[in-house]
């Protein structure tokens, strides 16, 4: 079983596991900004070959209000009621 690392700031570490794996990727496809400097340029390039690669497959973009901390509960919530995978960008 591989080690899942966190990188927030956890005084009490949370045990997690991996999610299944789908054979396939179907649905809705959630694509989130952290709202890091160029982050949009690479998710712009990222649903382009995306959309070659998965046809059929739906794309929503999100942005987090900003990359220092983590995503509100809210908008967590929008996107596991609205989409079936999450793709997260970083950039700099």
């Amino acid at each position: 079983m591989p080690t899942i690392l966190d990188p927030t700031d956890e005084r009490v570490p949370v045990r997690r596991e991996l999610a299944p794996r789908p054979e396939a990727i179907t649905g809705t496809v959630a694509l989130l900004d952290i709202s890091k400097p160029r982050g949009a340029v690479l998710i712009d390039r990222l649903e382009t070959l995306l959309r070659e690669r998965l046809p059929g497959v739906s794309f929503q973009r999100y942005s987090k209000p900003t990359f220092t901390k983590p995503a509100p509960e809210d908008l967590r919530k929008r996107i596991a009621e609205e989409c079936h995978f999450v793709v997260e960008a970083l950039a700099d």
